[in-house]
């Protein structure tokens, strides 16, 4: 008895038997517009997603000759997705399909990039998954892939196993016995290109871009992604040995803070952004002996109020408390009172050089050295050190 070959209910029904094998499906001209209205901002998917997607429909067309436009696959939360199908043609043995990574509105540089999937038959039985063109390769311990391996995390390993087995038990009982299995090889064309807007490279992460996503989805401006980018380099570094982590705010920072310590690995400096309160949890959660903050006043100013979290659209620069601070040191009246009426922390530092206070920036580094070490219960020593705008260093938290 034959086995009833059907569309599993989480496949798109549009397949059709008679389109030409082999067959390209275009890109469409109209780019996608990102939205500048917050409340109108858009969810997207994450390369896991893609990559699960993209692998699905290669297997349904290889098993099945059925030529398809798109493809709904179960996200990793359980959803459901649909995504549309710029490439599915026969190559290499097998079928390659690629989809385009509609990342919504959040910034992700692999936004545009298309996702591919080569599935071929083996004589192994099971799926077997890798990375190809464009997918990085782990070099270094301390992520969750061992080294030597591609680097498609777990989450969306398993999520593009699952989807292709979908279609494995559904095959067509005309399939040659002698294929046991199925080889799945995830591309990204401008992988290597795209990996050097990443920190990929200080992470031991050679060759590419890895495939990520927890959930399938991500949400527009997130900062989930960020804040793990920083455990994550941490967590390599200090696997790594590296004891002493430089906690930047910024590229410009860490330029500045590769001359403050011009004996330091690469791998010490950690660009924390507005995360450095997660910075500085992970070091202590992964046993770093010293951590060194280097900022612009911006952020300095912040800290100086205790905000570990410093987004822009987040708490405001006290500057009563600044001009409280100036007080205690016996600054002149109309110091602090330009002080207390500044209007960014840029306007403090240019208030600062019109009229000097002995001892006043060292006593911010301080002040948020204080806050810094509470915040993670006094385990690790911490020392501040402010930047001016050109990377000079000015002020520091050790200076007497």
């Amino acid at each position: 008895m034959t086995e009833q070959t059907s569309l599993p209910s989480d496949i798109s029904p549009d397949a059709s038997p008679n389109v030409k094998q082999g067959t390209v499906i275009k890109k469409s001209s109209a780019k996608i517009k990102r939205s500048k209205n917050s409340a109108e901002l858009r969810s997207g998917f994450t390369t896991g997603a893609c990559a699960a997607a993209a692998s699905r429909a290669a297997a349904h067309y290889l098993l099945t000759g059925n030529q398809i436009e798109q493809i709904t696959i179960t996200l990793p939360i359980g959803e459901q997705a649909t995504f549309k199908l710029v490439r599915l043609q026969q190559a290499e043995n097998g079928v390659l399909a690629g989809i385009i990574k509609d990342a919504g509105d959040d910034p992700d540089c692999t936004h545009g990039a298309e996702i591919q999937s080569l599935v071929t038959y083996s004589q192994q039985a099971g799926i077997r998954i890798d990375g190809g063109e464009g997918v990085a390769k782990v070099t270094l311990p301390g992520l969750e892939l061992p080294v030597g391996m591609a680097a498609i995390n777990p989450v969306p390993r398993k999520n593009i196993l699952q989807m292709v087995e979908k279609e494995w038990h559904l095959r067509p009982a005309t399939i040659d016995k002698k294929y046991l299995g199925l080889s799945v090889e995830i591309r990204v064309p401008n992988g290597v290109e795209l990996a050097k807007q990443t920190i990929a490279e200080r992470l031991g992460l050679i060759g590419g871009i890895s495939i990520l996503g927890t959930r399938g989805t991500v949400k527009p401006y997130s900062t989930s992604a960020f804040a793990s980018s920083v455990r994550q380099a941490i967590q390599v570094a200090t696997t790594n040995q590296t004891r002493h982590l430089v906690l930047t705010t910024g590229s410009r920072t860490e330029k500045a803070a590769k001359t403050i310590f011009p004996e330091l690995s690469g791998m010490s400096f950690i660009q924390a952004g507005d995360f450095v309160g997660v910075g500085l949890r992970s070091a202590r959660r992964y046993q770093a002996e010293q951590v060194s903050i280097v900022v612009m006043v911006g952020k300095l100013c912040k800290m100086v109020a205790g905000h570990l979290m410093t987004h822009v659209s987040g708490e405001k620069i006290d500057f009563n408390l600044l001009s409280k601070l100036a007080n205690e040191i016996g600054s002149q009246h109309s110091f602090s009172q330009k002080i207390a009426a500044a209007n960014t922390g840029r306007h403090l530092l240019q208030i600062y050089f019109q009229q000097p206070l002995d001892g006043y920036l060292d006593l911010l580094c301080k002040q948020a050295k204080q806050h810094a070490s509470a915040y993670i219960d006094q385990q690790l020593p911490i020392e501040f050190y402010l930047v001016d705008f050109e990377g000079q260093l000015i002020a520091s938290s050790d200076c007497s």
